[in-house]
């Protein structure tokens, strides 16, 4: 069971933190959020929605429980990542997209490990029960 949960919750908190900081500066209008905004083409007002639509993707996948919601949070940030790097390759050219292939990383990584978690959870359900009878 360790050999699931460790991986989950580094990769898990990485999302959280790769995520969170994104997802606070686009909230509070930072310079420098406000900034790349306007290099990418992309209005100002976009910048708080993006940032509170990350926040409550971040808080999904923390709370135990609400499997479907989940998946529609990894999904969600998935997009996000997926519309940035889009837009930094368009802008500033393929070598801009790089960076973004650690978030997928992450990503994928809490996302493989939380179906494992699942998935194992359920097979001890199973022994559980097969003892009892």
């Amino acid at each position: 069971m360790k050999k699931i949960t460790i991986p989950y919750w580094i990769f898990t908190v990485l999302v959280v933190v790769f995520m969170g900081v994104g997802a606070i500066t686009d909230t509070v209008k930072a310079h420098d959020a406000v900034e790349l905004f306007k290099h990418l083409g992309y209005p100002e007002y976009l910048l708080p929605f993006l940032g509170i639509a990350k926040i409550l993707g971040i808080i999904a996948i923390l709370i135990p429980g609400f499997p479907r919601i989940k998946e529609w949070a990894y999904a969600g940030l998935v997009f996000d990542l997926t519309g940035a790097m889009y837009s930094n390759i368009a802008v500033d050219g393929i070598s801009a997209g790089l960076s973004f292939l650690i978030g997928y990383i992450i990503i994928v990584g809490s996302y493989v490990y939380y179906h494992k978690r699942q998935k194992s959870g359920l097979l001890n359900q199973v022994k559980q029960a097969e003892r009892t009878l």
